[in-house]
């Protein structure tokens, strides 16, 4: 039997877990343009190590039941993000790995996704696993990137040469409202 050659651009993922086959790899980390997005302006992805990633189809036998078509993603990155602190950049890793469960048809995936931890989708005709590594690794990039210690010290807030008046000396910006109220003329 030929064997079947699996392109991850333009998966066919259905013979790709019959078949139980693995693909793994690694790409230049500028190559996922989102990804690439979440750069520090001073770290460019382009500078980046290469994403590498794998893909294992799995046919799960079940009791008085079609097998289910299983896969699962893994994929490491370390990207350079701005430290919400310093602003300087932060180098985070980035590893993922998750089981995705296959199933005909968007209403049953929907079905199952909402009483299953599983992550569960419907069976595409082709799947471009890139992007589906690429959405994974955005979902692992932390919320708020940042140093453990910022690699230089805070800037204090700039002093101003001018003194600020006291809360309770500043004038009340209603005063001269009431001495117009109170002037012949004004309305009382």
């Amino acid at each position: 039997m030929k064997k079947r050659v699996f392109v991850p651009e333009k998966l066919d993922v259905e013979n790709f877990v019959k078949d139980e086959a693995e693909l793994a790899g690694a790409w230049p980390a500028a190559s996922l343009e989102r990804l690439a997005d979440a750069a520090a302006p001073e770290q460019p992805a382009t500078g980046w190590p290469a994403v590498n990633w794998s893909l294992k189809g799995e046919l799960r036998e079940q009791r008085r039941a079609e097998p289910q078509l299983w896969m699962q993603v893994e994929a490491d990155a370390e990207v350079q993000l701005t430290c919400q602190r310093c602003l300087k950049p932060v180098p985070e890793r980035v590893e993922v790995s998750r089981w995705f469960h296959f199933v005909g048809t968007e209403d049953e995936a929907a079905t199952l996704d909402a009483d299953s931890e599983d992550d569960v989708l419907a069976l595409p005709r082709h799947l471009d696993a890139r992007e589906l590594i690429e959405d994974e690794l955005l979902l692992g990039l932390p919320l708020v990137p940042r140093h453990e210690e910022c690699p230089e010290p805070l800037a204090a807030p700039a002093e101003s040469d001018e003194e600020e008046e006291p809360f309770d000396e500043r004038p009340n910006p209603f005063a001269k409202l009431a001495a117009l109220k109170k002037e012949p003329g004004g309305t009382s």
